[in-house]
């Protein structure tokens, strides 16, 4: 089938895509992962690495995603970026300090939805609010704008029993963004949702970045919504984890669904696969294979 499809190179950018690079790579970085490494050691067992040496910057406003095949370390990154594991060599920073531990300056949203069924979808919201110290009124304010921004006003007397799958991540972003972090963390958060909820969450996810001044790590196994939502795709190749390659995504914003068929889009998610299904023992990538840094 591809044989019969000639598709461009995804190192090809459009000249809208080539300024859109320029001005991203120009944006102050956020987030600084600088050589981190995680190795796991057993009684008596020689250590298991679980990340080997992974670099790579997130910059403002920029939404990055982290892909790569099973065992690649995927979790353990985004555990370290959020405080809940510690590297073994290396460091992440984020604007400019060493992570240490959780803190409010990162947003966290798992695939499981971790919303507290004894609050109310406004309760929820407002729980990080109110733990930094606002006011009730005040974190009511807030809170109650958040979910008129998910499209979730008229739930806020809700419980999340009471919730599809989508909803229930709906409030648990709008919890993560109440309280204003300086980047988003965001574990495979829609793999446990049906197909036709994915692909509303996405756009969902979409229509906030686009309106709201966020950054975005985004840790996915689905290569169509990597391509899809991404300014930038880390790849990580497995045993250890380790980067292959940095891809600026070259298809336009806004995005929307038609683009799943478009030559650059293909192109990217093919070289995609060829970088998660490369055999395993394959070294990392060789010189000129970094598309981008």
């Amino acid at each position: 089938m591809n044989d019969l499809l000639t598709l461009p190179s995804y190192l090809d950018h459009p000249p809208e895509i080539a300024e859109r690079i320029t001005e991203l790579r120009a944006r102050p970085s956020v987030m600084c992962v600088d050589g981190l490494t995680r190795e796991f050691r057993g009684s008596g067992a020689a250590p298991t690495v679980a990340l080997s040496n992974v670099s790579f910057e997130v910059r403002q406003r920029e939404f990055i995603s982290v892909i790569g095949p099973s065992g690649c370390g995927k979790s353990t990154l985004i555990r370290i970026l959020a405080g809940l594991d510690y590297p073994t060599g290396g460091e992440a920073r984020l604007d400019g300090r060493a992570i240490r531990g959780p803190g409010a300056d990162r947003g966290m949203v798992f695939q499981g939805y971790t919303l507290f069924p004894w609050l109310s979808v406004l309760g929820n919201v407002m729980f990080g609010l109110k733990m930094k110290g606002m006011t009730g009124r005040q974190a009511q304010r807030v809170a109650r704008d958040w979910l008129e921004r998910v499209s979730l006003g008229k739930f806020a007397e809700h419980y999340p029993s009471q919730l599809s799958g989508g909803m229930k991540q709906r409030v648990a972003i709008a919890r993560a963004l109440a309280n204003e972090p300086r980047i988003l963390l965001m574990d495979e958060p829609f793999g446990a949702l049906d197909a036709q909820t994915r692909s509303a969450m996405q756009a969902h996810l979409l229509e906030i970045c686009a309106r709201v001044d966020v950054t975005v790590l985004f840790i996915t196994h689905d290569l169509d919504e990597a391509v899809y939502l991404s300014d930038r795709i880390v790849v990580l190749g497995a045993h250890p984890g380790r980067v292959v390659e940095i891809i600026d995504v070259p298809v336009t914003r806004p995005r929307g669904p038609q683009q799943f068929l478009s030559g650059h889009f293909l192109a990217t998610k093919k070289r995609l696969e060829e970088l998660i299904h490369r055999p395993h023992g394959d070294g990392p990538a060789g010189d000129g294979e970094i598309a981008a840094a």
